[in-house]
C-alpha cells in the first residue's frame, strides 16, 4: 500500500485566535519570497511590507511580527498574504524559521511573539 504524505495545514499550526478576525491583518508580501504556511516574518520599515525574518538586518525585518496563515508565493511579485499579528496560540512545530537562524535567536523571536500576544506552545 502507498504511503501517502499530507503537507501542513492551518490546523496544524493555528490552535486559536480571537473571533472576528481580531487576531488577524491583511498584509503584502514583498516581491521575491515564497513563503510557507507558518513562516515567521517581520515587516520592513520602509515600506511595510511582510519579509522572511532577518535577525542580522537592521530594517525592522530583524523583529518577529507574526506568523504567516498561508502560503505565499511572492517571486514574480508582491503578494497579498493573511498574518497572525496578535492574541493567539501557535503550534511550535508547525513554524517555518529562516535557514542557518540559531536556538538563541528562535528564544528571541518566540520572545517579541509573545510580547504581541502570540503564544508558542508545544503541540503536535
Amino acid at each position: 500500500m502507498p504511503v501517502i504524505t499530507e503537507s501542513a495545514n492551518l490546523g496544524d499550526l493555528l490552535k486559536y485566535e480571537a473571533p472576528s478576525l481580531y487576531s488577524r491583518d491583511a498584509v503584502t508580501v514583498a516581491s521575491g519570497q515564497n513563503l510557507a504556511l507558518g513562516a515567521v516574518v517581520g515587516l520592513k520599515t520602509a515600506d511595510g511590507k511582510v519579509h522572511a525574518l532577518d535577525p542580522a538586518a537592521t530594517d525592522g525585518t530583524e523583529t518577529a511580527a507574526g506568523v504567516l496563515l498561508q502560503t505565499v508565493d511572492a517571486t514574480g511579485a508582491d503578494a497579498p498574504g493573511v498574518l497572525l499579528a496578535r492574541h493567539g496560540i501557535v503550534a511550535d512545530a508547525a513554524l517555518v524559521w529562516p535557514a542557518g537562524i540559531t536556538t538563541g535567536q528562535q528564544t528571541a523571536a518566540i520572545q517579541q511573539l509573545k510580547d504581541r500576544g502570540l503564544l508558542v506552545r508545544k503541540g503536535v
